[in-house]
């Protein structure tokens, strides 16, 4: 028996493989891109043997598989891993509908073909769209706001997952991931790592010891690869739980001002000793001040913001 994976290839992909490789089956991995295969198989060293790429893709039906490959593989698959995704929130919608909706239906209707033991569902606390609250890992139609296209792909790729019928499931959903708790390491920067470049340039300009004043921002859930690859691994094998969901995610939510501070304090920067609310800027919406007054007050910050923000290549939309 074995494993059949999708985005093996992939930051968290390359985690969980090393995971899994320890117990010595057979890895099947699903392959687009040779190149990143052959990089897999080299950081597994000796254990590299157990894989075996299978050329596919999550685009196509039954994800491109011939049916001389399936037959090769029916029924001796115990875990079925989806982990292939897009989880760049620019994306395009058209995009993010092909590769994360229609992948993972595709992704099914393999793992029924192949008779496989129980599938996996990597999913992502994106799920929940804008909920507000806290959102818990039996609730899935209470998620609200699924207006952004990421949010939504994620939220009906996951309902695709609970309406199959014929392969046991199990879902999981991680928080943001971050590098790696022991070395750091990461393979793209997005999401916290904007605020790197911003923390070196106040780090070149200011001491230390100087107390700033900044803004708390909104909540953030921070895990580390290796802590989600570790969980996958160990959940997907306990015995019992199927047709659950579990979230790997930090019990604590930080606000994004608290976690601009680790890092500043990491990099030995000013830290902000007070952090302002944002709601700072909705009171000034219903204070009795002038509308003139207001907009003198609003326009400046959202100017340095946006500047700021433009500058390190981050986006912002604004609301009325």
């Amino acid at each position: 028996m074995g494993y059949f994976v999708t985005g093996a290839t992939g930051f968290i992909g390359r985690h969980f493989i090393a995971e899994i490789a320890s117990r010595g089956e057979p890895i099947h991995v699903l392959v687009r891109s040779r190149a990143a295969y052959e990089r897999l198989v080299q950081t597994l060293g000796p254990r590299g043997d157990l894989l075996t790429p299978v050329e596919g893709d999550l685009h196509d039906e039954l994800l491109g598989l011939n049916a001389s490959a399936r037959e090769g593989l029916r029924g001796k698959i115990s875990h079925f891993v989806h982990l292939g995704a897009l989880y760049e929130l620019d994306a395009k919608a058209a995009d993010l509908e092909r590769t994360n909706l229609s992948g993972t239906r595709h992704a099914l209707d393999l793992a029924l073909d192949l008779e496989a033991g129980c599938f996996h569902h990597v999913s992502s606390i994106a799920v929940a769209g804008r909920y507000k609250g806290v959102f818990t890992e039996r609730m899935f139609d209470e998620a609200s706001d699924l207006d952004h296209p990421y949010f939504r792909t994620k939220h009906e790729a996951e309902a695709l997952v609970r309406a199959s019928s014929g392969v046991p499931f199990r879902i999981y959903r991680p928080g943001m991931v971050v590098g790696d708790s022991r070395s750091g390491a990461m393979d793209k920067i997005d999401g916290p790592y904007y605020l790197f470049k911003l923390i070196q340039k106040i780090r070149d300009k200011l001491p230390a010891w100087i107390p700033l004043i900044g803004f708390e921002g909104g909540h953030i859930n921070l895990v580390p690869v290796d802590f989600v690859a570790a969980a996958l691994a160990h959940l997907m094998h306990t015995p019992g739980i199927d047709g659950q969901c579990f979230h790997l995610t930090d019990p604590r939510d930080l606000r994004v001002g608290a976690v601009l501070n680790v890092f500043a304090k990491a990099a030995h920067a000013p830290t902000m000793s007070l952090r302002l609310d944002p709601s700072l800027l909705d009171a000034l919406g219903t204070s009795r001040l002038a509308p003139g007054a207001l907009g003198a007050m609003r326009h400046p910050l959202r100017r340095l913001a946006h500047g700021l923000l433009q500058h390190f290549g981050i986006r912002i939309r604004w609301s009325a």
